[in-house]
């Protein structure tokens, strides 16, 4: 890449840097103790975690393994997410927002002693994590967040100034925190779980869990998995068990830039307080440092034209640290509950055997861990010390009941604007690499030009809900704005809660 230019297509640094293990797919049914759906870190975890104890283990992910939200991570092994323990404080008590700090310092703990243990080269390196401000509101906010620091004993300490060259007026910084290459160190959880036993299949959708004596994963080729406890590991959960919880948490989507400059990094990991948001660390590439410039976050399927969220961090990047080359760039979704507390245990008050986790907002790392810890103790020893701070069934009035009407009222209203809303713009006047809504045979139709100028027609309707989905022009994929499924543009399921793909429609005859 030159010219400072973006790439053309959004590609992971993680993932373009390390060959990963390729995985069959489930082509018969099989008997397991436990059933894992999803390969990030949580389900790649729990499947270690199980395995090293002589526990069967059957982990399937419906695409490659790390190619979801933790393959597009930013990767920071930190118990800093944003400003939360004042608000956990006066949300959950002193008693849980502590839990909280612990169960993540424990993650961090468990990741660490797993790269020592196996001597995993994963660019691990301490750093102070810094949240800073240059807008007198936050200022005092970050102050209120010093004082939950001192009753949490959490070690940190107001500053003035940042080691970065950037304007503040405060930052919060959380010392000794960490960060890594995400895929390395999966890498070789997943080659540690292999020689334990454990079983991995790709491209295998699970659709469905059914009850009989044991639960039994159901794939959408007709396989099952029998087994004795099923873990849903699947980013949003694949089964619900009439838990709702597309009602319950909203989808987020959040950029990342991958840049060159002639600057010397200080150290330390950096994000900002305020909007839109700024988070800023290194990696290395080639022996070089590779800055990973993040933020702009906004709910799936909604707000300006996605490309413009890039160029926002371009131009970030390009006044304040100076741009040489642009090598990556990649997009991220994550959920987040209405009590923005992460849901891990079992996916409903009277359910023994399906365990749930999802919800991480954003801090996948430590929370994708410690949910993965939390579940492999209730399997084997039948409790953990986090399960009631985490239930997927607790329910705290305020604020999530006024958190639940906002959202689903959010919902309702994009599922009614996007049935009005279409243009009467020509196909034929359609330029490669771009996308129009019209109508075709009076459906609301989706058509995408590829830079080969072959259209791909699909219906715009949902396959969840039935919410219209909307063109998403930096990562070329067609977005629901109302639970954040997502779908390619030939109508792939791309993310869920969505499991159908978007049907094709027929243009001039032709599909």
């Amino acid at each position: 890449m030159s010219d400072n230019q973006m790439p053309q297509f959004p590609e992971p640094y993680w993932r373009d840097s390390i060959q990963l293990p390729a995985f069959p797919k489930l082509e018969e049914s099989v008997q397991t103790d436990v059933g894992i759906v999803g390969g990030g870190i949580t389900g790649i975890t729990a499947a270690y975690l199980l395995a090293k104890q002589n526990i069967k283990v059957t982990l399937l992910d419906a695409g490659v393994l790390l190619n979801g939200t933790t393959g597009h991570t930013t990767a920071k092994i930190t118990a800093q997410h944003g400003l939360i323990y004042d608000e956990f404080i006066q949300h959950f008590g002193m008693e849980k927002a502590l839990q909280y700090y612990k169960a993540t310092t424990e993650a961090k703990e468990l990741i660490e002693n797993n790269i020592s243990k196996y001597k995993i080269d994963c660019d691990y390196t301490k750093e102070d994590a810094y949240i800073y401000t240059n807008s007198e509101q936050y200022v005092s906010q970050l102050e209120t967040e010093l004082k939950a620091y001192e009753k949490l004993k959490i070690d940190g300490q107001l500053l003035e100034d940042i080691p970065l060259d950037l304007d503040v007026k405060s930052a919060l910084v959380m010392k000794n925190q960490a960060q890594f290459h995400p895929l390395k160190y999966l890498k070789a959880l997943i080659n540690e779980a292999e020689k334990n036993g454990a079983q991995f299949f790709e491209n295998t959708t699970a659709v469905d869990v059914e009850y009989n004596k044991h639960p039994a994963i159901i794939t959408r080729d007709g396989k099952r998995v029998v087994c004795r406890y099923v873990i849903v590991a699947s980013h949003f959960p694949f089964y619900d068990r009439q838990s709702f919880y597309f009602a319950r948490m909203y989808p987020d989507r959040s950029y990342v830039m991958a840049i060159k400059t002639d600057q010397t990094f200080p150290g330390g990991m950096y994000i900002n307080a305020e909007s839109p948001t700024r988070s800023i660390r290194t990696t290395k590439m080639n022996g070089e440092k590779l800055w990973l410039i993040g933020g702009e976050h906004h709910k799936t399927g909604q707000g300006k034209t996605t490309i413009e969220h890039y160029n926002a961090l371009k131009d970030f990047a390009t006044d304040n640290f100076g741009v040489t080359d642009i090598p990556y760039r990649w997009s991220a979704q994550d959920y987040t509950t209405l009590d923005k507390m992460p849901f891990i245990g079992k996916i409903t008050e009277d359910e023994d055997s399906v365990f749930v986790a999802t919800g991480f907002r954003k801090w996948g790392i430590t929370n994708g861990t410690i949910a993965a810890k939390l579940i492999s103790d209730k399997i084997i020893h039948g409790e953990n010390e986090y399960e009631e701070l985490y239930s997927p069934s607790r329910f705290q009035a305020d604020p999530s009941l006024r958190k639940f009407t906002s959202i689903n009222a959010d919902v309702a209203r994009h599922m009614i604007k996007g049935k009005l809303e279409f243009t009467n713009d020509n196909v034929k006047e359609l330029s490669p690499d771009d996308a129009i809504i019209t109508r075709v045979n009076g459906k609301r139709t989706g058509v995408y030009k590829d830079k080969d100028s072959k259209l791909h027609a699909l219906d715009t309707t949902c396959t969840h809900m039935g919410c219209e989905v909307e063109w998403n022009s930096g990562d070329r994929t067609w977005d629901c704005p109302c639970h954040g499924s997502r779908f390619s543009y030939t109508g792939d399921v791309v993310e869920g809660p969505a499991k159908r793909p978007l049907p094709k429609v027929e243009l001039n005859g032709k599909k």
